[in-house]
């Protein structure tokens, strides 16, 4: 199952701020939740809950569910690239993945609420798949009609879009409009996330 519980304390699980949000609320309180957190020390965790973990971080990273991340790690396999970049390839290029990167959404739970709804359009046709994978050269939009809500306005103003654009990515704000122009490389992902222990998890 997607976790659907308060995101600020997915972050101070995993040790890292997942969203923008949480970057705040992580340096104020930089320890696991609960009443033991301040306590607990994350280096003496083992060798599996290190990797447990890293594949936890990965999945609440990308809003996705354990059965989800399954199916991806098993089309990681069958690519001929390292199974590790192939996965983070994958979750990439997923529509609400491509929808935050853009600078379309504050994070990657309202890109999923907007998708949902059937805000987005790839290559004119609505998709309210979270979970589609966008081609390199497919065109997203926001829907015509949906363009004058005021998320999608904040958004043309750039509000949500970061300051450097994903090199595999070609985005027109103020047309509310991009291309993935390339299949998303691991180098070119910012992501707080070691996938080599993803895969060691995997594959014990």
């Amino acid at each position: 199952m997607r976790y659907t519980g308060p995101k600020v304390r997915l972050s101070r699980r995993a040790g890292v701020p997942l969203t923008r949000k949480a970057v705040r609320y992580f340096e104020a309180r930089p320890y696991p939740p609960g009443e033991h957190g301040r306590k607990t020390n994350r280096r003496a965790a083992g060798d599996y809950s290190v990797r447990r973990m890293e594949k936890q971080k990965l999945r609440w990273y990308y809003d996705v569910s354990e059965k989800q991340m399954r199916r991806y790690w098993d089309l990681a396999l069958r690519r001929p690239g390292r199974s590790g970049a192939e996965l983070v390839s994958i979750l990439e290029s997923r529509l609400v993945s491509l929808v935050l990167r853009a600078g379309l959404a504050p994070s990657i739970y309202a890109a999923r609420q907007y998708v949902g709804h059937g805000h987005i359009t790839v290559d004119g046709r609505k998709v309210d798949i979270p979970s589609y994978l966008v081609r390199p050269g497919q065109i997203v939009a926001v829907r015509p009609k949906s363009r004058q809500m005021q998320p999608f306005v904040a958004a043309a103003e750039g509000v949500y879009a970061d300051e450097i654009t994903a090199p595999y990515l070609t985005a027109d704000l103020k047309e509310l409009t991009f291309t993935l122009t390339a299949k998303p490389e691991r180098p070119e992902i910012r992501l707080p996330v070691d996938e080599q222990l993803v895969v060691e998890h995997y594959s014990r």
